[in-house]
């Protein structure tokens, strides 16, 4: 065994293993299996606008199992971090926070490369790559992460993108949107140099959470912390890129040097409709390693269903990190952000706080409009509205919105490129709605919401002894005497009346007139 490698358990090769993640889901009935054979282009079909990741048992010629949407809601996310909903964002950021070790194990020890296919053997078309859109360009790997070493830092890059097959050894790879590889590729082909890439298929919800993020560290540092426990990498076969040992497949090649040549496309994108046609760099395929077992993994990308779609979703933690950041600093008590997945994940933006003083929730708006390009429309409520509550979020902006006094629109601003309503030009506009209720407003009756009586208040022996000691309201005055009818009050208050000693202030209380 090498020199620094450590010998990895059986029960530490799986604890973050895919086909195990698949059994929590059936434990918490978030999967649904088609036993039945399915031809790959027909996957689609099953997973769109599926409220459930879907496990294909017998999918295309060779039967093989197939997991798609594992990351699509909310509810399984939280599962793969082991916490409720509500507590998703502080894990991932308590995560984010926490340093793991790293080790290096040994490739006889790593279940990844239990089977190594080289040479002629390492052939796309062995692996059961799903046609997933009627106009796509041809099949494509769409839940690949890409491992790659920064020639000018050492340092590994970690993203998430998709590969179109082009033959048996190469495929197109999407590198148009602003990222960490863009930038790493291009200064590499510029040198007339190749640019060796692993892409890790079929890996654990966290791993493509990570993927997501861009912080200024080696990502394989990110990716554990982000698991919480120590992270086990072992080198890739041929090149020297350090991979997750516990993956269930890792495709290894390289980036061509010459640069963007290669059509790409059409494909559907994160945004529910198809990406244009784009020159793109060629991949090489040096070599595929595998589990005995392996799960293929594929992600659902674009459609009718945003919201419950892998990248959407997970879009929104990248989203609501960085922007919960950014509110930190600008304001004094956020409580709560959702970057919805039906935008995109990016797109719409909410955002819950406890304004102090005027301007608050515009400095909300401005802090997200800064820190993410992505962002484009942000709606500011206070924290008696569920931001992940749809109809929570239409009743605020009825009722609590006037577009002349609380829109905020940005012009010029850096947005991303990917968004089709751009038209193509480099830069765009935000909005910011501000849906909160001043301070000097939240108490007033006209934002009190009805709620069902609770006939609490202090006893009295009479309607007339409640008034003298002070005005009351009509829910006071039954709680006064102890009646849940409310009949009698009636008629204490109209022999009061008659006396013409009955008097009402502003929200509705009675009271007698010379005590009013």
């Amino acid at each position: 065994m090498p020199e620094g490698t450590v010998k990895l358990s059986i029960t530490e090769a799986d604890r973050f293993r895919l086909r195990n993640f698949v059994d929590a889901l059936i434990a918490a009935d978030e999967l649904e299996i088609v036993e039945t054979p399915t031809e790959l282009a027909d996957l689609t079909s099953h997973m769109d606008g599926n409220e459930k990741a879907v496990l294909f048992q017998k999918a295309g010629p060779e039967e093989a199992e197939i997991i798609g949407n594992a990351g699509a809601s909310r509810s399984r996310l939280a599962l793969a971090f082991g916490v409720a909903e509500p507590d998703l964002l502080p894990e991932l950021l308590k995560r984010l926070a926490t340093k793991q070790p790293i080790k290096t194990i040994d490739k006889d020890d790593a279940p990844v490369q239990e089977i190594v296919w080289t040479g002629d053997e390492a052939d796309f078309t062995k692996l059961p790559i799903p046609f997933q859109h009627g106009r796509d360009g041809g099949p494509y790997l769409s839940a690949t992460l890409d491992f790659t070493i920064n020639p000018e830092t050492g340092m590994t890059n970690l993203g998430c993108r998709r590969m179109m097959l082009r033959g048996r050894r190469e495929a197109g790879v999407d590198l148009n949107a602003p990222s960490d590889l863009r930038a790493i590729y291009e200064a590499a082909s510029g040198r007339g140099e190749k640019l060796p890439v692993s892409f890790v298929l079929g890996a654990h919800p966290i791993d493509y959470v990570a993927a997501t993020m861009r912080v200024p560290v080696d990502e394989t540092e990110l990716l554990a912390s982000l698991r919480g426990e120590p992270l086990k990498l072992v080198k890739s076969i041929t090149n020297d890129i350090l991979v997750p040992a516990d993956a269930e497949m890792v495709i290894e090649g390289y980036l061509d040097e010459h640069g963007y040549v290669e059509d790409e496309g059409p494909f559907g994108e994160f945004a529910g409709y198809y990406g244009v046609m784009k020159k793109n760099p060629v991949f090489h395929l040096t070599a595929i390693t595998k589990r005995s077992d392996a799960l293929f993994q594929t992600a659902t990308i674009s459609g009718p269903y945003i919201g419950r779609t892998d990248t959407a979703v997970l879009n929104t933690l990248k989203s609501e990190a960085v922007v919960w950041r950014a509110l930190q600093t600008a304001i004094r008590e956020p409580v709560a952000v959702n970057a919805t997945g039906a935008g995109a994940g990016m797109f719409n933006l909410r955002i819950s706080m406890r304004p102090r003083v005027p301007g608050e929730a515009q400095n909300a708006i401005a802090a997200a409009f800064g820190c993410l390009a992505n962002v484009k429309n942000v709606f500011v409520v206070n924290d008696d509205i569920d931001i992940f509550d749809n109809d929570q979020m239409e009743w605020a902006l009825a009722t609590r919105f006037q577009p002349d006094r609380d829109l905020v629109v940005q012009g010029g601003m850096r947005t991303l490129p990917l968004d089709p309503s751009l038209y193509g030009a480099r830069v765009g506009s935000k909005a910011g709605f501000d849906l909160t209720i001043p301070n000097d407003k939240r108490s007033s009756i006209e934002f009190t919401v009805p709620a069902p009586p609770t006939m609490s208040g202090e006893k009295f022996e009479s309607v007339r002894a409640a008034l003298e000691d002070g005005p009351k309201s009509y829910e006071q005055l039954m709680a006064a005497i102890g009646t849940r009818d409310g009949r009698d009050v009636v008629l204490a208050l109209d022999e009061i009346r008659s006396e013409g000693n009955l008097s009402r202030l502003k929200e509705g209380e009675y009271c007698l007139s010379d005590k009013g």
